[in-house]
């Protein structure tokens, strides 16, 4: 088993990792009769794609040695209706860490990114829009 789950009342959960022992809660949205006042199950979904991405580029980062240290991302969960689903997630990966970047080591992380196990997870037909900022430059 990977976690445990447990329903705790008022549309809230609490999973915990079962070989570490961390915890997450989840809340609904305020707009699916929630409090909002922590991440709802979706949240966490698109969070993962982030937090994916970021960890196979630190991976590539290394056997390669591109730093990437300090690199963060900004999510942006976008809903659909009808099933209520996610429709989109855009991503801002915002890569720093050293001065500059080769064109061979931007296509080594942007691939390292876009080929992560969440994204190749997801359903095709949520879009997903990915910002690739490298020190303060942005590249699509």
């Amino acid at each position: 088993m990977t976690s445990k789950i447990i329903y705790k009342g008022d549309l809230r959960t609490e999973a915990t990792h079962l070989q570490s022992g961390s915890v997450i809660e989840t809340d609904a949205p305020t707009d699916n009769k929630g409090k909002g006042e922590r991440f709802s199950p979706t949240d966490i979904v698109a969070t993962a794609l982030g937090s994916c991405m970021l960890t196979i580029m630190g991976i590539a980062g290394n056997t390669h040695n591109i730093n990437i240290v300090g690199t963060t991302c900004d999510i942006t969960k976008l809903m659909a209706e009808n099933p209520r689903r996610i429709g989109g997630i855009k991503v801002n990966l915002n890569i720093i860490g050293q001065e500059s970047y080769s064109s061979k080591e931007k296509m080594i992380l942007e691939h390292a990114a876009m080929t992560c196990p969440v994204i190749e997870s997801l359903h095709p037909e949520i879009e997903k829009v990915l910002t690739f900022t490298w020190n303060g430059v942005a590249e699509n």
